[in-house]
């Protein structure tokens, strides 16, 4: 069984638009509360009105968004929150979620990890098995790829570099060159799919083949949790 579930060390958004205008709609409004309302200067808003473009969001669903995050109607306050387990087979999982009600996102998440072969752990369970780093997903300018990755990612400020499932590269680089790395490619004209601080393993596992399926079935249950903002994971890609 291929890997194209499994996109950058997060699962890829779930199908229905609903879910993902949720998810979507949940990280401007915390974008907004972190950094303010104008995308110039905020990044990470101005990457979630990216990804709200991308899926053709509609612009009154923003909008209401924005007006959450700023504090302007009565919607109950978000709260980015971090969960830690093991799913089937052993596999390392750190779950960031964004939830207005994290009682109940603490009680739905051990029940799809119990029944998925897994057991949702104790703060710091398996997050030492990671580090916090910086991650930029981009494809070259005319989706030509470049000769020598790794003297981009030099160049770019990045100190790891590999190739993704559809050609793309993902730069890594420590968590305060996030800026840095994506103001670099976005100037050499590369197109820039996400720039995003993830948990990026230290030393990932293997999986067998005859257990992916388990695995992939898990994750898409984990990923379909209207709170769920991403996940990282401890395997080898």
């Amino acid at each position: 069984m291929g890997r194209g579930w499994v996109h950058g060390h997060r699962v890829v958004a779930a199908a229905q638009k609903g879910k993902v205008f949720t998810k979507i709609a949940k990280e401007i409004a915390v974008a907004v509360k972190m950094g303010g309302s104008d995308p110039d200067s905020n990044p990470r808003l101005r990457l979630a009105l990216r990804d709200a473009q991308k899926n053709s969001m509609p612009k009154d669903t923003i909008e209401r968004a924005i007006k959450r995050g700023s504090g302007s109607t009565d919607e109950s306050e978000l709260m980015e929150m971090l969960y830690e387990g093991f799913g089937p087979h052993k596999v390392p999982v750190i779950v960031e979620a964004l939830t207005d009600n994290k009682n109940r996102t603490v009680q739905d998440l051990r029940s799809i990890f119990q029944k998925g072969g897994g057991q949702l752990g104790e703060q710091g369970s398996v997050q030492w098995m990671f580090d916090r780093v910086a991650s930029v997903i981009a494809k070259a300018p005319g989706d030509q790829a470049p000769e020598d990755p790794e003297e981009v990612a030099i160049m770019a400020g990045a100190n790891e570099v590999q190739t993704g499932e559809d050609g793309e590269l993902i730069f890594f680089g420590d968590m305060g060159d996030l800026d840095a790395i994506q103001k670099y490619l976005s100037e050499e004209k590369w197109d820039i799919q996400k720039a995003e601080l993830i948990y990026k393993a230290k030393n990932p596992i293997e999986v067998a083949d005859d257990s992916e399926e388990a695995l992939q079935k898990f994750l898409e249950r984990v990923d379909d949790h209207d709170d769920v903002k991403r996940l990282h994971l401890g395997i080898e890609f």
